[in-house]
């Protein structure tokens, strides 16, 4: 896609017109459906739950694994008018009861298993509790079409439940035009054509995770869901559908570069994308090692604003910490404290303006106001801008530099370190594979290094490295060594329970 990308949003379900009748659009574990099938099946669930909750705008939550359903609703609710609400598979019965209240959930569709472990009182009480292979047994029965939607793309879509790694999760309002526009952007720099195929191993209810059944679709090309158990199921994927996509979080790109990668599941590989973290170098040499004709492509998004910015392919070896510029449809702004635009080599504030800024946060008009907030008054897009919260820098060519949230900085005797760095240095040394740094209060300095690493267990050499590599206030007082990473359910490493275990 080399045209200059399309502005006008659509409606969301339209994403079902952008492909060929007989090609493959989605397949799955037994069988495939192509474009013209794919059509079909969104026209007949649209209509049942049009039948089923006839209220413009109700809420329908759906929390099962990846599959027809699941794929589908995106398209389907939308065309009903309804928003979509995904919950995490990952998520335990407290966090899915606290989505469902908070939403106002009108429908529930999920496995018999997990709608067996729900409690009373978990659901709202007009929250109707479907099993998801009975809600296409009463589609089919029903029988009915419904045609492709005239929204408003200013319409409510969907909400995006964040993980709630502070607090509990609260969600994010996304229009047909944030989700549209979305799909647009990604679909053109990352040049995807109809013959594309994205695998899709990141939960559909995180919005990079979405965007792969998002964007692959508004290429016209075909999208392979997988719920992997091991790495191996991603390789074996990979060789077996020919994929030419593949995005993953950097704890998941660890354990597939420490595996063997056969030549059947390299060569269709033409791009890899990155997001949810940052890639050291040591691991983009690695994945450039092992995927020699794949383009890498790190990026730095926000589920606030989708996707802010993009490392272009060719700038990764001369440029390889860098998070790039923004994507297609956003306008990013570095502002420093006093509210005006930072120059080159000037830390600030990164905000995201644009259409791809979302709507704020569902019935939470105070964390609304914190992170939504008037654009500074040199936008081009003005109107409302996503504040991340996170320090970036520009150099000279326009690059960003990310250096650490304002709220995760570690502020050690009268020194503001970017945890991000530490673990980067440590992670070079070649004694971590993976590491975290993070704040413990310290009487003498204020906060003190707390180091949590997974790797070769030799303090002994990794403290002599970063005594080469970092200052003396930049040097963990302490270094805890675990066999695995804990993970949150977006795959990301969890940082709010490794800290609750350093207290």
């Amino acid at each position: 896609m080399t045209h200059t990308p399309d502005p006008v949003p659509r409606p969301l379900d339209h994403l079902a017109l952008r492909g060929d009748d007989v090609d493959a659009a989605l397949i799955l574990r037994g069988k495939s459906l192509s474009w013209q099938e794919l059509r079909d099946r969104v026209a007949l669930l649209a209509a049942w739950l049009a039948n089923q909750v006839p209220e413009k705008g109700a809420r329908i939550a759906t929390w099962a694994a990846k599959g027809e359903l699941t794929c589908l609703m995106p398209l389907a609710a939308a065309r009903a008018g309804l928003v979509h609400v995904p919950v995490n598979p990952l998520l335990k019965r407290a966090q899915v009861s606290h989505i469902l209240h908070d939403s106002g959930a009108s429908m529930l569709i999920a496995n018999k298993a997990r709608l067996a472990g729900l409690e009373e009182g978990d659901a709202p009480e007009n929250c109707g509790l479907i099993e998801e292979q009975a809600a296409w047994d009463l589609a089919d029965a029903h029988g009915g079409t419904l045609e492709a939607s005239s929204a408003d793309p200013r319409d409510l879509a969907a909400i995006l439940y964040t993980s709630g790694s502070t607090g509990r999760p609260k969600g994010v309002m996304l229009s047909h035009t944030n989700l549209w526009l979305g799909a647009v952007s990604v679909a053109h720099y990352l040049g995807m054509e109809r013959n594309d195929v994205t695998l899709a191993v990141l939960p559909l209810s995180f919005d990079y995770g979405q965007n792969q059944l998002l964007s692959a679709w508004y290429a016209g090309g075909c999208v392979v869901p997988l719920d992997y158990l091991v790495p191996r199921d991603v390789i074996k994927a990979c060789a077996k559908h020919q994929v030419t996509t593949l995005a993953a979080v950097p704890p998941l790109w660890v354990h597939l570069v420490e595996q063997d990668w056969p030549a059947e599941a390299v060569t269709s590989l033409r791009r890899l994308t990155n997001s949810g973290g940052a890639l050291t170098e040591g691991l983009i040499g690695t994945l450039q090692s092992i995927f020699k004709n794949s383009r890498i492509f790190p990026m730095y998004g926000l589920t606030e604003a989708f996707r802010s910015t993009y490392l272009d392919p060719a700038l990764v070896d001369a440029h390889p910490t860098s998070i790039g510029t923004a994507i297609p449809f956003a306008e990013i702004l570095v502002i420093d404290d006093k509210g005006r635009l930072t120059a080159a080599g000037e830390e600030g504030e990164l905000v995201h303006c644009g259409p791809l800024v979302a709507q704020g946060y569902w019935q939470d008009a105070e964390r609304t106001r914190e992170r939504f907030r008037p654009a500074p008054e040199m936008s081009h897009y003005g109107g409302m801008a996503v504040w991340s919260g996170d320090r970036v820098w520009r150099d000279g060519n326009g690059l960003l530099y990310f250096v650490g949230r304002r709220d995760a900085m570690i502020k050690s005797a009268g020194n503001r370190i970017s945890p991000q760095e530490v673990e980067e240095a440590a992670i070079a040394t070649g004694f971590a594979e993976e590491a975290v740094a993070l704040s413990v209060p310290d009487e003498r300095i204020g906060q003190a290094i707390h180091l949590v690493v997974r790797g070769s267990g030799d303090e002994e050499g990794l403290r002599e490295a970063l005594r080469r590599e970092l200052p003396n206030f930049m040097q963990p007082g302490v270094i805890r060594w675990v066999d695995a990473m804990p993970l949150g359910p977006n795959g990301k490493i969890d940082r709010a329970l490794l800290a609750k275990e350093a207290e």
